[in-house]
């Protein structure tokens, strides 16, 4: 396997990456509407333990989305360096 090779498998490898990061953005997203879901009828509901721990539970998958979607940019410029610093715009995708 020469150079060029090893390079397409690491750019593949970072581009599955990639989308798992926002698969896993996406996901924490999900979570997020159903804990906000979750909260708002809890306000007809009126449960005191969920009225104490649901606000948590949001501001954790809230900061922790914030996180992934901050991974997902930074992780995505280090793939775009990746390409341009290896001149690997013009070759084609691992298959």
């Amino acid at each position: 396997m020469d150079r060029t090779d090893k390079l397409l498998e690491k750019r593949h490898l970072m581009e599955k990456m990639l989308r798992e990061l926002e698969d896993i953005s996406n996901s924490q997203t999900s979570l997020l509407k159903k804990v906000a879901k979750l909260e708002a009828d809890n306000i007809n509901l009126g449960n005191t333990i969920l009225e104490k721990r649901l606000p948590d539970i949001h501001e954790k998958i809230d900061s922790s989305v914030t996180e992934a979607n901050k991974l997902q940019e930074e992780f995505n410029v280090a793939l775009d360096k990746f390409i341009a610093d290896n001149k690997l715009n013009d070759l084609p995708p691992v298959t």
